[in-house]
């Protein structure tokens, strides 16, 4: 496996031009994803986007990260992974369907960290393939940070099982939430300004279409961020928390938040349609 050694975070928006051009000629169903890692080394925290970030996520202002923020450095890398010539897929409209967070510490503004990245498995879903993104983040020799995510390449795929009739489906009784949230029709925007995942799924309707969506859609890692907001003041020091994006969150739109507390080291929580009740989010905090 061949390294790539950064001297700054790559900006977004710059990389944008190379991945619109991939993904108007890229349609592939390749078996192999870039052998690379990418190495980012003594970044320090910006304390104003650490600010600007909270905001738009729902977190106080403080000078620990919230457990999501260092997402915000890992994107770059995993979307310069994903620009490399060597990826088989288009990387506007990808959808991402999971993630994963295992925080060991709590991490300061004040501290320098290490970041890299590289692909996981590559394999099959009912919908298409699916792909993981694999990061850590060190402090000197610790490991204080690490995440996988999980997107999906829509594809056409036979369908197989047996699809139950309406009428045999068991009636959903009305959900009962901890919290109910009204997400503006520019939360996509607003999320896109401090992350620099400007997706057009996210941005505005318009652009949403082009890729099959009805409207622009919540970024996952926003509504994920928005759920541990939920918790703050009352996370472990050291945790896990993996979700799983369900259905996309059309904006604007009003949906329940749910919380329950499973064990003394879980806990569950869901999004939901406020309305209907069917599923965005599945998430779960289990302390380390």
């Amino acid at each position: 496996m061949s390294t790539r050694q950064l001297e700054s975070l790559p900006s977004s928006f710059s990389m944008y031009p190379k991945a619109l051009f991939n993904s108007l000629k890229k349609k592939s169903s390749s078996s192999t994803l870039p052998d690379l890692i990418i190495n980012l080394k003594n970044s320090a925290i910006d304390r104003q986007h650490l600010a600007a970030y909270n905001t738009v996520c729902g977190f106080g202002q403080s000078d620990t990260l919230s457990p999501t923020y260092l997402h915000m450095l890992v994107m770059p890398l995993q979307m310069a992974l994903m620009i490399e010539d060597g990826f088989p897929f288009p990387l506007l409209g990808l959808v991402h369907i999971a993630n994963k967070i295992t925080q060991y510490r709590p991490v300061n503004a004040s501290e320098k960290v290490d970041v890299s990245c590289r692909f996981g498995a590559l394999k099959a879903h009912d919908k298409g393939q699916q792909f993981t993104l694999l990061a850590e983040v060190h402090i000197g020799n610790e490991l204080v940070w690490a995440e996988e995510t999980i997107y999906l390449f829509r594809q056409a795929t036979a369908k197989t099982g047996d699809v139950k009739a309406e009428s045999d489906k068991p009636k959903a009784t009305a959900p009962v939430f901890n919290a109910l949230w009204s997400i503006p029709a520019d939360i996509g925007r607003r999320y896109a300004a401090v992350s620099g995942d400007s997706n057009p799924i996210h941005l505005y309707n318009m652009t949403a279409k082009l890729f099959g969506f009805p409207r622009a859609i919540a970024h996952g890692m926003w509504s994920k961020a928005h759920c541990l907001s939920m918790y703050e003041g009352r996370l472990p020091n050291a945790f896990v928390v993996d979700v799983q994006f369900k259905l996309p969150i059309l904006l604007p739109a009003k949906v329940g938040f749910q919380t329950a507390v499973n064990s003394k080291v879980e806990t569950h929580f869901a999004v939901l349609d406020a309305k209907s009740g069917k599923p965005h989010l599945a998430g779960m905090i289990k302390a380390l």
